[in-house]
């Protein structure tokens, strides 16, 4: 046991890079939970090195990522067993190098230069991943609307709150809105966005905890909301590594992530929608936003990959359709699987929400809104529900038997 357990605390560092060794080594003298192995290499020139090691986790360096490169670190994920995650450091990165990258399954992606604090940190969740067999990463939900109007903006709010109050899996819960344009998060629940992105653009680097913590908005329930000011004016796109990076911080430090995505399709949509645990598509019951729906999720099949398995949520849903219009038996039968559920129109409770800038549950707890959501987000929990008013109907069934 205690063989193992000195096993699962290696951390194998590969570098070339003699000051990234040197600060490297500093960080984890201080402790003796964590035994630090340097492999001063190129991970080009390694050579069943790792495997010897018998490492807990590996820190790879890239440096200056190349074709080379990429495919000396495919070559080594390859022969790691999936107990031994992978974090890699380079020196800069674009779009097809995250995308290589995020294809690899890596633990964790850090750009140079790397605060001692994010290095450590990201050791210590691939470590623990590995000891409870479970990656330590954020639950990552992305909501995309399909049209202008949907409710997207909506639904992923409550979701976030589904999940931030869920009996089976309430923790630290962050909203990230992606609409840098026009973004309603923080004024849906009357919050001052804070999130001044041309502060950190071009000094990605900068971005750690305590800047964090400056730039996040704070809910009285204790949701977190990252969202930037409104710039109507300004059609702005900006690079895949600053996006990338936000997402990363802010995965590292909650439990929950749900994305706020805008309709438009930016450079890195694709490797947000890659690194979500669920997409979900919002639409409503009408021809044309089913049309769009299915052809943004034949885009993301085809541009992003089969791996990512959109879903359609159709909001102001009615089961028994419209007269002469949409039957909910045509929406299954045009989306079959990629259907998740229906939410109930409930125009009334959501304008409300939206002029008082409260989530729906202080208005109503027992809405029909939360209710259909709740089935999409949190199926176990309604499961669990069910059962437990079958088993008190089923109880006062008994008594009476009883009793008679």
């Amino acid at each position: 046991m205690s063989d193992e357990k000195e096993q699962n605390n290696k951390i194998v560092l590969v570098s070339t890079d003699k000051e990234f060794l040197a600060t490297t080594r500093t960080a984890f003298s201080v402790s003796d939970a964590i035994k630090l192995i340097t492999i001063e290499k190129a991970v080009t020139e390694l050579h069943g090195d790792i495997q010897e090691a018998e490492a807990g986790a590996v820190i790879i360096d890239l440096d200056d990522a190349d074709l080379e490169r990429l495919e000396a670190l495919q070559r080594v994920t390859r022969r790691l067993t999936e107990r031994v995650p992978v974090i890699v450091v380079t020196k800069g990165c674009d779009a097809a190098m995250v995308r290589i990258i995020v294809q690899l399954h890596v633990a964790d992606f850090l750009v140079k230069p790397v605060t001692t604090a994010d290095l450590v940190r990201s050791c210590i969740r691939a470590l623990k991943g590995v000891e409870k067999n479970d990656t330590g990463e954020a639950y990552i939900s992305a909501f995309m609307p399909a049209a202008g109007g949907v409710g997207n903006t909506t639904l992923a709010l409550q979701s976030a709150f589904l999940l931030h109050r869920s009996a089976t899996r309430a923790a630290s819960t962050c909203v990230v809105d992606l609409n840098f344009q026009n973004g309603s998060c923080a004024e849906y629940l009357d919050l001052e966005p804070r999130f001044d992105i041309t502060e950190v653009e071009h000094q990605v680097e900068r971005l750690d905890r305590q800047l964090l913590d400056a730039l996040l908005s704070k809910h009285s329930s204790g949701l977190a909301v990252l969202a930037a000011p409104n710039m109507p004016t300004e059609m702005r796109s900006f690079d895949t590594d600053v996006v990338v990076r936000v997402l990363d911080l802010v995965s590292a430090y909650f439990d929950n992530v749900v994305i706020d995505l805008p309709r438009t399709w930016f450079p890195w949509t694709e490797t947000v929608l890659r690194g979500s645990n669920h997409v979900y598509l919002t639409a409503e019951l009408t021809v044309p936003c089913l049309r769009h729906a299915q052809r943004l999720i034949n885009a993301i099949e085809t541009d992003v990959g089969k791996e990512v398995k959109p879903r359609v949520i159709i909001n102001r849903y009615s089961p028994k359709g419209q007269d002469g219009g949409i039957k909910s038996s045509d929406v299954e039968d045009l989306l079959g699987e990629r259907f998740a559920g229906g939410i109930s129109n409930n125009y009334k409770l959501v304008r409300e929400a939206v002029d008082r800038g409260v989530p729906l549950h202080e208005i109503d707890p027992n809405a029909n809104v939360i209710r259909d959501l709740k089935r999409i987000i949190l199926p176990e929990e309604m499961q669990l529900e069910v059962g437990r008013k079958r088993g008190l109907f089923g109880l006062g069934k008994g008594l009476i038997q009883k009793a008679g």
